[in-house]
């Protein structure tokens, strides 16, 4: 809290009574900086958020209600039994998003049991699933900023990590192409901004000569660039699932369709803190030793129900397109051309053309402040948007889109990550706000979450040894469409389902569809076998192998084909047996067909 808070409390009226929000309270609440009331618009309510912040508070509650605008809900998944009720894990890790899951994988290293709810029916299905998969090298962030740190902490360590854990990782680096001539005169800047945040790599600026050298396809507006060769590549799936499957393998348990609906609690007496008990589920309640709140855009509610309500998350809406794999010959680098000019969304980094480890280029992302957390419509202005992008590289047009989605990041108002435990709730621990760079920052957070996690335990009075069978590594599944001929033959030699195509736009093979139904962390939706293994990812959508995917997984699985869904809950593919129907009313009218 800042030294002489009426001060600040009485700057912050002044802004917002200046801005015209006359209806807005301000106080301080527990460390916070509160705002109440009611506005017209969302714009207003986004507007009064930020000029609370950056004013030395822990946070910053926006409970400022909007006119016509609800309060987004969480969604819930059906109950299917209470199979977790009475279950008890000495840590549980509410999110399965890439930072839930690399927590839960540092987490295995030591002898304890381990449980990561997730409300969705699979992994990566909100914001770790919805980006453009660019391992930032730590540029953007703000020197000094959690963000920056973990950044750049992060970044080194997916060489590694793509190592043991067999996800692919490319470094081709990015370049911020300058807009005029003019923005070689803060080349200091870009360079002071490197140095402060450690960031990796021979960053330097480039004349319009070698950009053109390097990305002979570039626009003729640029007017030289900014290179940061450690920028990197992933498909932010595969690195969610492949945390996941190694804290797996290693006694991690995972819970899909779980959702968090409360908890329960020691209250705090004399000094000590509040204690969590249990974790109140849609499947039953869990006894936790430890809570871990990863839960991405719901994470202040999560912080809410535990007692340590101190910040207020807020969607900020991103849309991407996806080029067909045949651009990405023509495309050698992440590039974007920001305009710094541009205070009318200072919170975006401009978005650009970003290649995949798959083979597509990304066009994107765009960045609204939305109110709807789990909002992931797309509309034609943002796709517009997206479109004055793709101008960045001269052989791209619209024709070569094959999908576009959108994906909401949890923002908070003071922009900066919130990694540290609870002040006042001894077993709690906050990963949360973790937007853009989350992905590349996961890794470092996840170390850092682990130790706390450790010593929280230890303080409660159990001993935490290092699990001695610990493995670091995980095998992937198989790839035959990016295997050379020689190592293709031999994997279909030892098993000939790996030579069955049964995806054509992406080559993926019966055996590879077959080893996603059955990893530590199986597939059971359609999408899921596509966030595995890309079945259906290519310019058909899965329009020839869609039949396949789902008989295969009936065969392997033994659920009934009318019980396989797109995507969990009611996305059911296939409502009834039409031949078996047919036939029922053949026998009753007597038929020996």
């Amino acid at each position: 809290m800042p030294e002489n808070t009426d001060r600040v409390l009485n700057k912050v009226r002044r802004r917002i009574k200046k801005a015209g929000l006359a209806d807005v309270q301000v106080a301080e609440l527990q460390g916070s900086i509160q705002l109440t009331g009611r506005v017209a618009s969302w714009s207003d309510k986004v507007e009064a958020g930020y000029m609370a912040a950056g004013n030395g508070f822990r946070g910053v509650l926006n409970d400022i209600a909007v006119d016509g605008v609800a309060d987004s809900e969480m969604s819930i998944p059906a109950a299917a039994d209470d199979s977790l009720e009475g279950r008890s894990f000495d840590a549980v890790i509410v999110g399965g998003g890439v930072v839930g899951c690399a927590i839960a994988r540092e987490l295995a290293r030591y002898n304890i049991s381990i449980a990561v709810l997730e409300k969705e029916s699979d992994l990566a299905m909100q914001a770790s699933g919805r980006n453009d998969g660019m391992i930032h090298p730590g540029f953007a962030a703000s020197p000094g900023t959690k963000k920056a740190a973990y950044n750049v902490r992060g970044n080194r360590l997916y060489t590694r990590l793509a190592e043991e854990l067999d996800f692919q990782l490319e470094r081709p680096g990015s370049i911020l192409l300058y807009r005029s001539a003019w923005m070689k005169l803060i080349v200091p800047v870009f360079r002071n901004r490197c140095r402060r945040n450690g960031v990796d790599g021979n960053w330097r600026s480039l004349s319009k000569s070698e950009v053109r050298r390097m990305e002979p396809n570039v626009t003729k507006r640029q007017q030289g660039g900014f290179f940061l060769p450690s920028a990197g590549i992933v498909s932010p799936f595969r690195v969610t699932i492949a945390f996941a499957e190694n804290a797996a393998a290693n006694g991690a348990e995972f819970f899909l369709n779980t959702a968090v609906t409360g908890v329960d609690s020691l209250p705090a007496k004399h000094n000590q803190e509040s204690y969590i008990t249990k974790v109140l589920t849609n499947r039953g309640r869990i006894s936790c030793g430890l809570l871990i709140n990863a839960a991405g855009v719901w994470s202040d509610k999560v912080a809410e129900m535990a007692g340590d309500r101190f910040f207020s998350i807020h969607g900020r809406k991103g849309t991407d397109a996806i080029l067909d794999s045949s651009c990405r010959p023509y495309q050698n680098h992440i590039t974007g051309m920001p305009s710094l000019l541009n205070t009318k969304n200072k919170h975006s980094k401009g978005g650009g053309l970003v290649p995949c480890v798959e083979g597509n280029i990304l066009l994107g992302p765009t960045a609204e402040e939305v109110p709807g957390r789990e909002d992931y419509s797309t509309d034609a202005r943002s796709f517009d948007s997206l479109l004055e992008q793709l101008a960045l590289n001269t052989q791209f047009d619209k024709s070569q889109i094959i999908n576009y989605y959108s994906g909401v990041r949890a923002a908070n108002w003071e922009e900066d990550f919130i990694i540290e435990p609870s002040r006042h709730v001894s077993n709690l621990i906050h990963a949360a706000a973790i937007q853009s760079p989350g992905l590349a920052s996961a890794p470092a957070i996840a170390e850092d979450v682990a130790a706390m996690a450790v010593n929280a335990l230890e303080n409660g009075g159990m001993s935490v040894g290092l699990r001695k069978s610990f493995n670091p590594r995980r095998q992937g599944i198989p790839c035959v469409k990016e295997m050379s001929d020689e190592e293709r033959s031999e994997l279909i030699s030892r098993d000939p389902s790996y030579g069955e195509i049964m995806c054509r736009c992406e080559m993926v093979s019966k055996g590879e569809i077959r080893d996603a139904l059955h990893s530590p962390v199986p597939a059971t939706t359609v999408d899921g076998v596509k966030r595995r293994v890309r079945a259906g990812a290519g310019r058909c959508h899965g329009g020839f192998c869609l039949p396949r995917v789902i008989k295969l997984m009936a065969e392997e699985t033994g659920l009934e084909l009318t019980n396989i869904t797109k995507k969990g809950g009611v996305s059911g593919i296939l409502c009834c047996e039409t031949k078996a129907e047919s036939y029922d009313a053949d026998e009753e009218n007597g038929s020996e067909d």
